[in-house]
């Protein structure tokens, strides 16, 4: 059965193409996707990504009890911080990559992505046992709206009272939107400035809207998934089934910083991580960049100089913004420095690529 976001009617009326994610139908474009990404790069894009997990930890116990169940120092954080970080299972492999806000001395929120919410809040409810928490998967209870673009503190300071000079990047502050009680996170996924609103579900049309109003003069769009995946691919940003999947780990991802091995208590996948750490990566994630108008696409070979396949792609798009194809890719690492010359076989033709350092796009400062 599939899932629809409590904005599905807004989104109708609002003319969207919806496609099914992981199980929910959400809106893959309004218009134009080329439009809605230079919105999100030139002024402000307006997100639902209400098909998000949300699985929420209370009790004394809750930052001991993720900091075995992630990789991650979750105890660490401060209240009204986030951390990302990433859940893997007993041999090392990533789960999912999450985003882990500490609400309250005690109160945690985890973030997961659609696909592998269930599995998630699963996984933290095994991992809990014995310690003095409670799981509780608020998935079906919260709608997550993101705001996110050059634009997006000053959309957000005219519809609540939350002092944004004093929220950090990947800060967290409960306030009010259109009357409702929400979260407001300064974080994102499309390598500008933005924030994401936490709101229940009942209250997701009315904030929905106050934004929408607001942002109407600064230039605000509705914004689908389509767009988004170009946005977050330009910023070098990993997407679980892609650059991140149960047969690859942190380190072959270039998430290595992530993994704690300081933290004082043991966690899942500790040791083989450990090993791998400590062997190297025979293959890493790099940056391709190449020229014309054919882009890389997910699981197209990738050669070397020689025409041998030494690799595969995991994303790929013709840049909106650099007007370059650009893609990520695992190669050997022999092959992953900036300025190695590659190829990829884009449908039986050979397309020069060069290696180049990630993010492709990083936000004026």
């Amino acid at each position: 059965m599939t899932i629809s976001s409590p904005l599905h009617e807004v989104h109708s009326r609002l003319g969207a193409t919806f496609t099914d994610f992981a199980g929910w139908s959400m809106p893959l474009k309004y218009g134009s996707e080329l439009a809605e990404h230079r919105a999100v790069r030139q002024a402000a894009g307006l997100f639902d990504l209400s098909h998000m997990g949300e699985i929420e930890l209370t009790g004394p116990e809750a930052g001991r009890a993720l900091d075995f169940a992630l990789v991650g120092h979750l105890s660490a954080v401060k209240v009204g911080r986030a951390r990302y970080s990433v859940i893997c299972n007993a041999d090392g492999g990533v789960l999912d990559d999450l985003v882990v806000y500490r609400l309250g001395e005690d109160h945690y929120l985890v973030v997961a992505n659609a696909s592998n919410a269930a599995l998630v809040a699963g996984e933290l409810r095994d991992r809990a046992e014995g310690f003095l928490v409670e799981v509780a998967d608020k998935s079906m209870d919260c709608a997550l709206i993101a705001v996110q673009g050059p634009k997006a503190a000053e959309i957000i300071d005219t519809v609540c009272v939350a002092d944004l000079e004093k929220l950090p990047y990947y800060g967290s502050t409960p306030t009010t939107i259109a009357g409702h009680e929400v979260l407001l996170a300064r974080t994102g996924y499309t390598g500008e400035d933005g924030f994401e609103v936490y709101a229940d579900t009942a209250d997701a049309v009315d904030v929905w809207q106050a934004l929408s109003d607001a942002g109407a003069q600064y230039g605000l769009v509705p914004a689908g998934l389509a767009c988004r995946d170009t946005l977050r691919l330009e910023a070098g940003m990993a997407l679980y089934g892609n650059e991140l999947t149960v047969d690859t780990n942190p380190f072959e991802a270039g998430l290595g910083r992530v993994v704690k091995f300081d933290k004082p208590a043991d966690f899942v996948g500790r040791e083989p991580l450990a090993a791998k750490r400590d062997a190297g990566v025979s293959a890493t994630l790099v940056g391709l960049a190449g020229t014309g108008r054919r882009a890389p696409r997910h699981g197209y070979p990738v050669l070397s100089e020689d025409g041998s396949e030494v690799g595969t792609v995991t994303s790929g798009a013709l840049s909106p913004t650099l007007g370059v194809p650009i893609a990520m890719a695992f190669v050997p690492t022999a092959l992953s420095e900036p300025g190695t010359k590659l190829a990829v076989d884009i449908r039986g033709t050979r397309a020069p690529v060069e290696v180049v350092k990630l993010p492709f796009y990083k936000r004026p400062t």
